[in-house]
């Protein structure tokens, strides 16, 4: 059930990383305002599973690290939200360069491709909104991380930057700013961080994890992909240019 049921009739929207986690969440939301959504992923068990349970819900199994993959995807695209995401946890003078360069591609070169290759239809319907799928690590930094926390803050000027230029032409661009949300993602990170630090799991996301939020608990995807739909609705109109953390209290520090 959606806030807004039909306030998407007719429109397009696009989801990477769609198959699962915050993606996943994002495309239902989505789909429950009554877009037409194209779910971008490379996990085609995932994208197909999702299509089967929900019938506005296209896959399309997409590789964002390869430009002509890219290149293929639809254009007419109203709603945009870039959402795929990896992660690799190492110290700078040890993180394999191929994987600085792979995180780069996936998570700042292809939204900036997609944006580019969208804006046009945008512009044409004097109607349009990207959604950038930041993090807490867009705001903040976490030692260990230096591709992705680099690759989250230059999305966050990416998004500012069509904010300002798509403003006049009725297309608005935000970024959402989560803590660690229950994911796929995380829960890698969780046994990981285990193993490396002798600890329980249950310690790493008490002490590591939660220990910069204040609301004690791991966000659920829902909340996430909620807050999508809200930020593409009517009262959503003039919010552009600006970060919307969900991250109980992290970036008040």
């Amino acid at each position: 059930m959606s806030i807004y049921p039909h306030c998407h009739d007719g429109r397009r929207a696009m989801v990477t990383g769609a198959a699962s986690g915050i993606g996943r969440a994002a495309a239902v939301s989505l789909a429950a305002t009554g877009a037409h959504v194209l779910a971008v992923d490379m996990n085609q068990e995932g994208l197909d599973a999702l299509a089967a349970e929900v019938p506005n819900i296209e896959g399309v199994r997409c590789d964002l690290s390869k430009l002509e993959e890219i290149q293929q995807l639809p254009t007419d695209i109203d709603i945009l939200v870039n959402n795929a995401g990896i992660q690799t946890v190492s110290p700078i003078e040890e993180f394999p360069v191929e994987r600085f360069e792979l995180i780069m591609r996936v998570m700042l070169h292809a939204p900036w491709y997609l944006i580019r290759q969208s804006l046009p239809h945008m512009y044409e319907k004097g109607w349009g909104r990207v959604i950038n799928v930041s993090s807490a690590h867009g705001l903040r930094a976490s030692e260990f991380k230096s591709a992705y926390v680099t690759a989250k803050h230059g999305l966050e000027g990416l998004s500012k930057v069509v904010a300002l230029e798509g403003g006049p032409r009725g297309v608005t661009s935000v970024t959402i700013n989560p803590a660690y949300v229950r994911t796929a993602l995380v829960e890698k990170q969780i046994a990981e961080q285990a193993k490396a630090h002798g600890m329980s799991e249950d310690e790493v996301v008490a002490k590591i994890m939660l220990d910069r939020v204040h609301v004690k608990r791991l966000i659920e995807p829902e909340e996430v992909g909620e807050l999508v739909a809200f930020l593409t609705g009517p009262a959503s109109a003039s919010m552009s240019g600006t970060s919307y953390p969900i991250d109980g209290a992290w970036s008040a520090y």
